[in-house]
């Protein structure tokens, strides 16, 4: 009996899927021990004693964005020199203390990290948003993904939405640099055009310099966006944050 197209269609997605979360999964059990291993090594470097960094999200799922928690006796540049240590760790998306009272970001307002981050996150881990190579045209499956990232971010609109790109070593860096910026503006705009407001997008491209800890830089899972989704009290634009709305 021959195999109607749409069943045929319907297992190659799911062979698909599958094999997309059992790559990913060895992947974060590799590079989440070791920046856990450099960031016990920081945190004791900067002086923060009595203090550990989780790498894995309210749901238990691994992160990149680790929280701090413990040290409460230490001062407040003690904790500050302490988050900026983890932060330097290669392959850390930003830090956060478990109280919120301090970020890396020494002398900005306190953020807050909202849900909306961990469930971009969840939609990101076995998938990514993938353009045509060389160029920052969306390939049609990601534009189905970028639908639910929307709706994802949706209960979140009035926070800051960092989007950042990112490129493999492939290419000379200025290239990799232009190219990973224009990727994440194709992304914003995506974004504006599913009804995301774009006064709360930021877009940026750091080109190949920050690839996924664990992974070569030459590896093409390095061309990534990364999204971190933020509350600032108070909200004070600065000539850096405010997106360009060519």
């Amino acid at each position: 009996m021959p195999i109607r197209p749409s069943l045929a269609i319907l297992a190659g997605a799911v062979l698909t899927g599958v094999s997309a979360f059992l790559l990913a999964e060895p992947v974060a059990r590799d590079f989440i021990p070791r920046m856990e291993a450099q960031a016990a090594k920081a945190i004791e470097a900067a002086g923060g004693t009595g203090v550990t960094a989780r790498f894995a999200s309210a749901s238990g799922t691994p992160s990149r964005h680790p929280v701090l928690r413990g040290g409460e006796a230490l001062d407040t540049a003690t904790r500050t020199r302490v988050a900026h240590a983890v932060d330097e760790v290669p392959g850390v998306g930003g830090v956060i203390w478990s109280d919120g009272t301090a970020r890396a970001e020494s002398g900005e307002p306190t953020y807050q990290p909202l849900h909306c981050q961990e469930d971009v996150e969840g939609l990101l881990q076995t998938r990514s948003i993938r353009f045509e190579e060389a160029s920052s045209a969306l390939l049609p499956a990601s534009r189905i993904l970028l639908d639910e990232v929307a709706e994802a971010l949706r209960p979140c609109l009035g926070s800051i939405i960092a989007i950042t790109g990112h490129t493999d070593k492939s290419g000379t860096e200025p290239g990799n640099l232009a190219l990973s910026m224009d990727r994440a503006r194709a992304v914003r705009e995506a974004l504006v055009s599913r009804g995301i407001p774009r006064d709360g997008l930021r877009a940026s491209g750091v080109g190949s310099s920050q690839p996924v800890a664990g992974l070569a830089p030459s590896d093409p899972a390095n061309r990534r966006i990364e999204f971190s989704v933020i509350r600032t009290e108070p909200l004070r634009p600065t000539p850096v944050d405010t997106p360009e709305a060519k």
